[in-house]
């Protein structure tokens, strides 16, 4: 082969491998102020609006661009927290949260489906006692766990069933300061730990013990070497490994936000950065060796509760990525 020929091959392969290379940052609509993410079997992420009440799709490759999955307020989905790809049962789910701040109307708190496809809906799941659904996880046998940000508990969803039980009841999933009582974030590693994290600042995550009979076991702390900063979203990415999403959200300035990798020890975890500065990072997904997160610049809502006129226009917002570590933290 030639230098000419060896020159051309060569830029053809750079071409392609650039075309199969997922893109590291995705733009998201604007003023969408996401809450959380999640990832399908075939590539696609869904990003979903805590502000429009809402879902994106964005497809594999670098020229898509966001596609509306979940119309606003589409079967009474108002602030959109927790997402989560149920491909085997080709649906989408989203915990719908009663806050404010939207453009759609309030309703209450509850667990809602979507046709994973078409965005149709689905389904929707009251929270017992006027709970709030926050986020959620699935196990292989298809079982939904919802952590509950107004009581101390886990709640399940069990496949063809037609409500949310309680799972796991306990006074350490309060956490201890008020006003930000109860839960966040929940990731599953395997079928055997569950992970949750309270809506507090507090150096510690919690784990909850899935046993093979579905039954949950007692409750401990894993302790982390500093206070975390408010983690809002947990992502399990491999046997004793998460991904805590520092959102900070209680903390002082807008850019004290950061993605942080945790390898457990036991009853001990050890942390790493993968990222920090950031406006509100809630949550993520982990996906073709990467960490996806979102900044949600809640800030800028906050400042205006009675005041729609106030809230910025036009407010840019990305799906952003890192590399997850190669080892451990």
């Amino acid at each position: 082969m030639s230098p000419k020929q060896l020159a051309a091959a060569g830029l053809l392969a750079l071409q392609a491998a650039a075309m199969a290379a997922p893109p590291t940052t995705r733009p998201l609509p604007a003023d969408w102020y996401p809450e959380s993410v999640a990832t399908g079997p075939d590539g696609s992420f869904y990003v979903g609006s805590w502000r429009q009440g809402a879902v994106v799709r964005l497809r594999p490759g670098a020229g898509a661009r966001p596609e509306m999955l979940v119309k606003p307020g589409a079967n009474g989905l108002a602030n959109g927290q927790g997402v989560l790809v149920d491909a085997a049962r080709h649906l989408l789910w989203v915990c719908s949260g009663a806050t404010g701040f939207t453009t759609v109307p309030q309703t209450p708190s509850a667990l809602k489906s979507y046709d994973l496809v078409t965005g149709t809906p689905r389904g929707s799941y009251a929270m017992p006692a006027s709970g709030y659904c926050n986020d959620l996880a699935q196990d292989a046998r298809g079982n939904l766990y919802v952590t509950d940000s107004f009581h101390p508990r886990v709640l399940r969803l069990a496949p063809g069933a037609a409500a949310l039980e309680v799972w796991k009841e306990d006074p350490l999933l309060a956490g201890g300061t008020a006003p930000y009582r109860g839960l966040n974030g929940i990731a599953l590693d395997g079928d055997r730990d569950v992970y949750v994290s309270l809506v507090e600042a507090a150096s510690h995550v919690l784990h909850i013990p899935l046993g093979a009979d579905g039954h949950a076991g007692e409750v401990r702390r894993i302790e982390a070497p500093r206070v975390l900063k408010n983690v809002d979203a947990i992502r399990a990415w491999k046997p004793g490994h998460l991904v805590l999403f520092e959102s900070n959200a209680f903390g002082s300035g807008p850019y004290g936000g950061q993605v942080t990798a945790a390898r457990l020890e036991g009853e001990r975890m050890t942390l790493q950065t993968l990222a920090a500065g950031l406006n509100d990072p809630s949550s993520g997904t982990v996906a073709n060796g990467r960490v996806y997160f979102i900044e949600s610049k809640y800030g800028l809502l906050f400042g205006h509760k009675d005041d729609e006129a106030g809230i910025p226009r036009d407010v840019p917002f990305d799906l952003q990525s890192v590399p997850l570590p190669d080892d451990r933290p």
